[in-house]
């Protein structure tokens, strides 16, 4: 790995622990530490995908990129610098369509010397929790680069999953899925006498590998309701499954949690879309409330689900004793903060632009305005005072950040109290309809898992 590279991964993976809240990681062991490799990815946000994958791999990530990138000159050097091969994109250029035969020759000769690619065969980013019909790019390289080595090379073509919990929310959660590398050397044997259909067989088993790594909804329809259903139910069978099983946080697969909502779904959709159709317009029916009361799930959830009164003690001392360092961290945080967020909103139109939006303008404004305090600060008192403070502020941040979440969450329980001191009723009616949707998913579950022997759970 070459110096510029490693510098710049290492700089990305600081601001990645700062933005994520966590980045899981599974089989990375997978990859080849040394050897000719190339990454199928799914792409569904914008340039942090790129920067998730080269931050968990310790090998230099040859990427493909479209060429619009390279119209700047000095970040034409600086992405050649990081190994990014150009690609002309038909929707960007289809003027220069013929320039591609040089990219393919560029990823022939750096996996003829042993090195790695990733490339995005769905062509571009986009925001459906799905993998869309991917191109045939991915196959033709591996199949040409091996060909040209007469199928010595030994390439390993693996299918990488990227599943974001929440794409555009700060601190979310990402897991990155790297999964079994995906044998082509049938595809290579008939690729001589039919290329066509070699690629196109290739193709296919690179769309399953990569949908074997995702949350993969077939309609969009679906995927609205499973995120709905996920968003009321997915806490109870978590909280189910540790109770039942004794499986600490940690131990539970929220990725197959997931995979498990989406076949219920799927499989009520073939066998009882009424019953689906009726879950549905409950859901409606409860976010309408939600919304005319201006009450948020969470609020609701809590009435239903009272914490014990130790937990809640310990929680508000803990609140009491950490506002200082909430107010610490808001003050030296707070601008850094909303500038990149409101950059993003103003600035993008795309859902899978935004976090890429945020994440790079806070990469510049962030040690921007901190170098600025802590200049301050020096002026003011001395060295080492500044210098502890200047490393006090990604930490004061996160806390003020994680403290700040916490206060949204006792608003919204007060705000629910109040409208059940005022509007007993109107609080009854959301209790209720969450209620009955729980129960009403509950025996779809116990319906589901009966139908299936309840091999999904």
């Amino acid at each position: 790995m070459d110096p510029l590279y490693a510098f710049v991964r290492f700089v990305v993976r600081f601001w990645l622990w700062f933005f994520f809240k966590a980045v899981e990681v599974r089989h990375p062991e997978r990859v080849p530490r040394e050897g000719p490799v190339l990454l199928c990815i799914n792409h569904p946000n914008n340039l942090i995908d790129s920067l998730l994958v080269g931050a968990v791999i310790p090998r230099k990530v040859h990427y493909m990129a479209t060429a619009a990138l390279f119209r700047s000159p000095f970040l034409a050097r600086f992405l050649g610098a990081c190994g990014v091969i150009p690609v002309y994109r038909r929707q960007d250029d289809p003027d220069k369509m013929d320039k591609n035969v040089a990219a393919f020759d560029a990823c022939f000769r750096t996996l003829g010397q042993g090195h790695l690619i990733g490339i995005y065969p769905e062509g571009t980013t986009h925001a459906e929790r799905r993998i869309q019909r991917i191109k045939t790019g991915a196959a033709r390289i591996a199949l040409e680069a091996e060909a040209r080595h007469e199928g010595k090379l030994g390439l390993a073509l693996i299918p990488v999953g990227l599943t974001f919990e929440a794409r555009k929310s700060f601190r979310g959660r990402v897991l990155v899925t790297f999964g079994e590398p995906i044998e082509f050397q049938p595809y290579l044997d008939h690729y001589r006498d039919d290329p066509r259909k070699a690629v196109d067989a290739l193709t296919t088993a690179i769309q399953w590998g990569m949908e074997g790594q995702v949350i993969h909804v077939e309609r969009i329809d679906a995927d609205d309701l499973v995120r709905e259903v996920e968003a009321l139910y997915r806490g109870d069978l978590i909280r189910e499954l540790q109770e039942e099983r004794g499986l600490s946080p940690k131990q539970i697969d929220l990725m197959r949690l997931t995979r498990a909502i989406v076949a219920a779904v799927q499989h009520f959709k073939e066998r009882d879309p009424e019953r689906v159709e009726r879950i549905w317009q409950r859901i409606q029916e409860y976010k309408a409330l939600l919304a005319q009361y201006r009450i948020k799930d969470q609020a609701v959830q809590s009435r239903l689900r009272v914490a014990p009164l130790r937990r809640r003690l310990g929680t508000s001392g803990l609140g009491f004793l950490g506002f200082p360092i909430f107010a610490y961290g808001a003050v030296v945080n707070a601008l850094p903060y909303f500038v990149p967020r409101w950059i993003a909103r103003t600035l993008t139109t795309k859902e899978t632009d935004y976090a890429t939006a945020r994440l790079l303008s806070g990469i510049v404004l962030f040690p921007l305005f901190w170098a600025v305090e802590t200049w301050v600060v020096w002026r003011v008192t001395t060295f080492w005072i500044a210098a502890l403070f200047l490393a006090s502020l990604p930490v004061s941040g996160l806390l003020a950040y994680r403290y700040l979440r916490g206060l949204g969450r006792l608003r919204q329980q007060w705000r629910f109290g109040i409208l059940s001191v005022t509007r007993n009723q109107a609080a009854r009616r959301l209790l209720v309809h969450r209620q009955q949707i729980l129960e009403e998913l509950e025996r779809a579950k116990n319906d589901y898992l009966a139908a299936t022997q309840g091999s999904s759970f």
